[in-house]
C-alpha cells in the first residue's frame, strides 16, 4: 500500500515538473505547438517587397501572352536591361476580360475569369525586381466581354435588350455596376499581393466605338457620365487606400489623348481634372494616329508626332499646374506601331523629345505586337 502511494506521489511530481517546464518554454515554441507560428510564417511569405516609383518612368507594354512565353519575354527583358527603359506594363486583365494569373481569390475563382497565361508570375516579377525593373499591372476595366456575358444584368444593352457590342464585337460593363466595382477591388488587391509595384487602369470610360444610338445603360441611366466615373474612382481608391488592409503602391489611369485639350467629357465621361484627383499618375494616350484629320490643321496628324504630342502635353501641363495638382503626374503613352504613318526610330524619338520639351520626363511606349523599334531607345550609359 505504501509502495503504491509512493508511486502515485512520484508520478504526480513528474507531471508537475513537466507542466512547470512547459510554462517557461520560449513563446516561439508555444506558438508553434498551437499552430500560431505557422500562420505567422505564412503571412511573412505572402508579404511582398515593392520597388519605389522611378523619378522618370520610361516603360514599355507587354501582353499577358508574351509574359507567359519565356523566350520572348526574356528577349524583351534583355532589351530593357540594355536601354533607358526602366519599367514594364503587364496585362493582368485585357480586352477579353480574362485574368492572366492565379489570383488565389475565391470570389474571382467563382466568377471564373482566370485563364492562367502567366504561370510563374510571382517568380517573373521577382526576377524583374532583381534587375530594378519597375512593374505595372494593367487592368482593362469596363471593356469586359467575359463578365458581361456571365452577368448580363451589369452590361451595356441594346434597345432590344441584347448585350451591346462595339465595332470589334466587344461588350462593356455599365460603369455604374456596383458588383463590378467590388470585382475590380479584388483584382487590384490580388495584383498587389503578387508583387506589382503599381496598378494601372485602362478603359475607365463609357464606350464610344459602335452604334451609340442603340446603347442603353441600365444602371447609369441618364446620370452624368463624368459623375458616374467619379463615383467609381472614389470607391476604388477608398477601398484600396483607406479601407481594411490598405495598399501602399500607386494607382494610375489611362485616358483618351484628347482629354488634354478638350474640357468636355468627350461623351465617355473623362474629364482631366476630375480624374486627376483620384490617381497618383495619369497617362493620356496621345498617339498621333488617333487624332482626327485636320486636327491642329494637319491633314494626317500621324505624320507629325512631335507637333501633336507637344501640343497635347503642353495643354495637360498647363491644366495640371493648378495648386491642387502637379504636372509631374503626367506620363503619356507614345506610339511605337505603324498606323497612319510608318513609325521608325526617328518618329518614336520625336515623340520622346516632345514629352521632354513639354517639361515632362516620363513616358510609356505602346506596341500591341510587342516588337518595339530597338533603335528608338537610348542605350544605358
Amino acid at each position: 500500500m505504501k509502495f503504491f502511494s509512493l508511486s502515485v506521489f512520484i508520478g504526480a511530481v513528474l507531471i508537475s515538473l513537466f507542466f512547470i517546464s512547459r510554462a517557461f518554454e520560449p513563446v516561439e515554441y508555444i506558438s508553434e505547438r498551437l499552430g500560431l507560428d505557422k500562420e505567422k510564417k505564412k503571412a511573412e511569405v505572402q508579404k511582398v517587397q515593392h520597388l519605389p516609383t522611378p523619378e522618370a518612368v520610361r516603360g514599355i507594354y507587354m501582353t499577358s501572352w508574351v509574359s507567359g512565353t519565356k523566350d520572348w519575354r526574356a528577349d524583351m527583358v534583355n532589351f530593357i536591361d540594355k536601354t533607358e527603359i526602366n519599367s514594364i506594363v503587364i496585362d493582368v486583365k485585357d480586352y477579353s476580360g480574362r485574368v492572366s494569373f492565379d489570383t488565389g481569390d475565391e470570389k474571382i475563382k467563382e466568377i471564373g475569369s482566370e485563364e492562367i497565361r502567366i504561370k510563374d508570375l510571382t517568380a517573373f516579377i521577382e526576377d524583374l525586381h532583381k534587375k530594378s525593373i519597375y512593374t505595372i499591372a494593367r487592368i482593362t476595366v469596363f471593356q469586359d466581354p467575359f463578365y458581361s456575358k456571365k452577368y448580363p444584368e451589369s452590361s451595356v444593352k441594346t434597345k432590344s435588350g441584347a448585350i451591346w457590342k462595339d465595332r470589334k464585337g466587344l461588350s462593356y460593363i455599365d460603369p455604374f455596376a456596383r458588383d463590378y466595382w467590388d470585382y475590380m477591388v479584388l483584382l487590384s488587391r490580388a495584383s498587389e499581393k503578387v508583387g506589382f509595384d503599381e496598378l494601372n487602369y485602362d478603359y475607365i470610360r463609357f464606350p464610344s466605338d459602335g452604334n451609340m444610338s442603340d446603347a442603353v445603360f441600365p444602371l447609369s441611366g441618364n446620370t452624368n457620365k463624368a459623375d458616374v466615373l467619379d463615383s467609381f474612382f472614389s470607391y476604388l481608391r477608398g477601398e484600396l487606400k483607406n479601407g481594411k488592409d490598405p495598399i501602399s503602391i500607386p494607382m494610375s489611369a489611362d485616358i483618351f489623348g484628347m482629354t488634354t485639350t478638350n474640357t468636355d467629357d468627350l461623351g465617355i465621361g473623362q474629364v482631366l481634372e476630375r480624374i486627376d484627383k483620384h490617381f497618383d499618375y495619369i497617362s493620356p494616350m496621345v498617339y498621333p494616329s488617333h487624332y482626327p484629320p485636320t486636327f491642329q490643321g494637319y491633314k494626317n496628324p500621324a505624320e507629325h508626332p512631335y507637333e501633336i504630342i507637344k501640343f497635347a502635353m503642353d495643354a495637360a501641363f498647363l491644366r495640371l499646374s493648378a495648386p491642387t495638382s502637379t504636372p509631374a503626374k503626367l506620363r503619356p503613352w507614345i506610339q511605337d506601331f505603324d498606323l497612319g504613318a510608318k513609325y521608325d526610330a526617328a518618329m518614336v524619338r520625336a515623340q520622346k523629345k516632345a514629352v521632354y520639351d513639354s517639361g515632362l520626363s516620363s513616358w510609356l511606349s505602346w506596341d500591341p505586337a510587342n516588337k518595339y523599334t530597338r533603335g528608338a531607345y537610348d542605350l544605358k550609359e
